[in-house]
């Protein structure tokens, strides 16, 4: 059975994902490493788990890298998320609007990317210098001579997710801007 793909153009169409398809493979191979991220992780926290009840004998860092990974984990996947109009808002005040004024929910939907785009430009900004630091000095955490990591990789997964966010934040605008429906309102003659 086929299903119908309503025109994206359509006032309540379903936006197709944002960006051109380079934007949109990078994004998802971050995504990708990111869910495979996931299943180590939880891999890692059982074995530790298991080894801590059964043998006496945990797993030195979990904590250590389960506290870096969930972040670098958000950071990989947020892009994709961006681009796919999957980012979690409060939009019972744009449906709303837009049996009034769909014009008004497009212009909303606009500052909401464009300030988007402003906050994860404000996270590289301020990342930047630590991630030059950890460069520079070989930076690491955890205890040393117990466990150790070091941050570079994390804190360049930060900014490069980040960065890969803005741009994306900045795509969905331009796109929402130039469109004339909108990804929260519902096709005219439906309720």
């Amino acid at each position: 059975m086929a299903s119908h793909v309503q025109d994206p153009t359509e006032p309540g169409g379903d936006l197709a994902p944002a960006g051109p398809p380079f934007l949109g493979r990078i994004a998802s191979w971050l995504a990708a490493a990111g869910t495979l991220w996931i299943f180590a992780l939880m891999a890692l926290i059982v074995a530790d788990v298991l080894g801590r009840n059964f043998f006496d004998s945990p797993i030195t860092g979990v904590a250590e890298i389960a506290a870096r990974s969930v972040v670098a984990i958000v950071f990989l996947q947020i892009a994709a998320a961006v681009l796919a109009g999957r980012m979690t808002q409060a939009d019972f005040l744009v449906i709303f609007l837009g049996y009034y004024s769909p014009g008004l929910v497009r212009v909303l939907e606009t500052l909401f990317a464009l300030v988007g785009a402003v906050v994860f430009a404000a996270i590289v900004w301020a990342s930047w210098p630590d991630t030059a630091d950890a460069w520079r000095t070989g930076e690491f955490f955890g205890v040393q001579g117990l466990f150790t990591i070091p941050t570079l990789p994390f804190r360049v997964i930060n900014v490069v997710g980040a960065s890969l966010a803005c741009v994306a934040y900045l795509v969905v605008a331009l796109q929402v801007a130039r469109s004339p429906g909108s990804r929260h309102l519902p096709p005219k003659g439906t309720s």
